[in-house]
């Protein structure tokens, strides 16, 4: 496995993929037992894997407790990322849910605890509350990297409008600047591709990319079934006419390599990554060492451009607006001919 900056903002050395540990533990009602999930994290971290992703309710608290004692003897070699938001109890109070200074200083200390560890190198707010000021969030990541409790700070599941103006803010006011976003992002979900991901390149931001399988859609396991976790994950089977199309082309490609779908699913967010001016880390919630097997196995696999181009193709979504209009008018804005000038990439933000 190779290793990258988390963005062009900060010099925190991570893995190219990340290991998601939602399945670790069982409050949720699924998910691995702790044996089975210490041999999902040995493979991560014999395959050269460092950057391990939780969060405070994953299985309610489990997941963290679980990471804690697996980190505990090379606690130094491990970049650990939590979130916090949704409270880590299945019933939290109001009190102990959103992204208040009060909430994240309280969920912080809490999660110290379960990690067994005196500080989280990167802290997450999990989701976009739609109530607490960014100013709030922004100056209590200052405060708790300051303090030494947290390394970076980034936002996960925010709009970009949010994330632009949190990183403007920080920025203007001498505070710690955002380190990253994430973000759900696959062959089967581009919409990232409409402002997220256009905003991390230009203000250098990295991205870390949820469910990149799409909740198991692209393995082709639920071709023919309607059951799984990508039912009860989205709340309802996705099965549309391009979904059809798109499995169609990745099972052609995956027989010119010889290997499995999710093989390519995974090396086309690879080549994304390789050719993108910030960090693009996918995220694998492997829930058995099997499962993780299978999706590093990916790692021996390069596209063509070729095979890009038809990928890109099959599964291309409609950017909107203005992006429609700005491409309809791009040659005439540039004086008639976009091709005389050399185009900053990503553009200017």
């Amino acid at each position: 496995m190779k290793y990258t900056t988390f963005g062009r903002n900060s010099g925190l050395r991570v893995s190219e993929l990340a290991l998601g540990t939602g399945n670790f533990g069982t409050g949720w009602g699924y998910g691995s037992e702790k044996e089975e999930a210490k041999q999902v994290f040995d493979r991560y971290a014999d395959a050269g894997g460092n950057f391990i992703d939780t969060a405070d309710g994953y299985q309610f608290g489990q997941s963290e407790q679980i990471v804690g004692e697996f980190i505990a003897a090379e606690r130094d070699r491990f970049v650990v990322a939590t979130k916090y938001t949704l409270g880590a109890h299945s019933t939290p109070s109001v009190g102990q849910t959103g992204n208040s200074r009060r909430n994240m200083i309280a969920s912080v200390e809490n999660s110290l605890k379960r990690l067994n560890t005196d500080r989280i190198d990167l802290l997450w707010a999990h989701f976009d509350d739609q109530l607490t000021p960014l100013e709030e969030i922004v100056r209590a990541f200052d405060d708790l990297i300051r303090a030494g409790k947290i390394h970076y700070a980034g936002l996960s599941n925010f709009p970009a409008w949010r994330i632009a103006r949190a990183e403007t803010l920080a920025e203007l006011r001498g505070w710690s600047r955002i380190a990253g976003i994430q973000v759900e992002y696959s062959l089967v979900q581009r919409t990232a591709e409409r402002e997220l991901l256009p905003m991390a390149e230009a203000l250098g931001l990295a991205a870390t990319l949820w469910s990149p399988l799409g909740g198991g859609l692209l393995t082709g396991k639920y071709r023919q079934s309607n059951e799984g976790r990508l039912l009860g994950f989205a709340g309802r089977l996705v099965h549309t006419e391009q979904d059809t199309s798109l499995l169609d082309e990745i099972i052609f490609i995956a027989q010119e390599h010889q290997v499995q779908p999710l093989h390519i699913a995974i090396a086309w967010l690879r080549h994304k990554a390789a050719n993108a001016s910030t960090s693009l880390i996918p995220i694998l919630g492997s829930r058995t060492a099997a499962q993780l097997d299978d999706t590093l196995a990916a790692l021996n696999v390069t596209l063509s451009h070729e095979q890009m181009a038809r990928l890109d193709k099959v599964s291309s979504i409609t950017l909107g607006t203005p992006h429609d209009q700005i491409a309809g008018t791009l040659a005439r804005s540039q004086g008639g001919d976009s091709s005389l000038f050399i185009t900053p990439r990503p553009p200017r933000a």
